[in-house]
């Protein structure tokens, strides 16, 4: 009976040691349980060629002619599990893609940060260095992200129909330049009575024309 309790413990510890053990090889990079961050964007058991271009890694083809379509070799990235038109596993398989750099796709096919520190209403126009990412379905030659010099054209959310109306009807008390941001010209509309009316109607044009817009220097939604 006691030889038979000893055996259970001593099985109980070796145990422990080995759970011990494993524990330690995985945690010292024996044996790695992390998902690659891209894995999930790749959809699993499509086709090759539909994967996103974060699935996959291409070679150039420094032969194909610029807006012509051409052909790259590709090849999956690990962890990645994709099929060919016979729905058969592959890692290597060929992309029809247009030959362009990313910087050059039209602006549909990426997505730019917006600067909040710029005038949108101003002459010249002003512009700001924003920085693009392609979208994920959209395959191109070079960096995916690049820098690009566009227009300011953020909103702080001021409608152009909110401020026209009030202009039409509580313009003589300033209340469309209170809404777009103004508080010095609308106390100067309230306390000379729109300008006796002249102020009023001017700003009723302006508005109507856009040529008025938020103090903030952002467009109308």
């Amino acid at each position: 009976m006691a030889a038979a309790g000893l055996q259970l413990r001593t099985l109980r510890r070796l145990c422990r040691v080995l759970l011990f053990l494993s524990q330690f090889y995985i945690l010292s990079g024996g044996e790695s349980t992390d998902i690659p961050p891209y894995v999930m964007k790749c959809p699993s058991n499509g086709l090759c060629s539909r994967l996103p271009a974060d699935c996959v890694e291409c070679k150039t083809n420094f032969s194909c002619v610029y807006g012509k379509p051409a052909t790259f070799d590709c090849t999956v990235k690990p962890s990645v599990t994709c099929v060919d038109q016979d729905f058969r596993s592959q890692k290597n398989f060929i992309m029809n893609m247009t030959c362009r750099f990313c910087w050059q796709l039209p602006e549909s096919d990426y997505e730019c940060s917006n600067s909040t520190s710029c005038m949108t209403v101003s002459c010249p126009r002003q512009r700001y260095t924003a920085n693009c990412t392609v979208r994920d379905h959209v395959h191109c030659l070079g960096n995916r992200t690049f820098p690009k010099m566009l227009y300011c054209n953020w909103t702080g959310g001021y409608k152009w129909s909110t401020a026209l109306a009030l202009s039409i009807t509580l313009g003589g008390f300033g209340a469309d330049r209170f809404y777009l941001g103004q508080w010095r010209e609308g106390l100067g509309k309230l306390f000379s009575f729109g300008g006796l009316g002249i102020w009023t109607l001017i700003d009723v044009l302006l508005i109507g024309v856009g040529y008025v817009g938020p103090a903030d220097g952002s467009l109308y939604i």
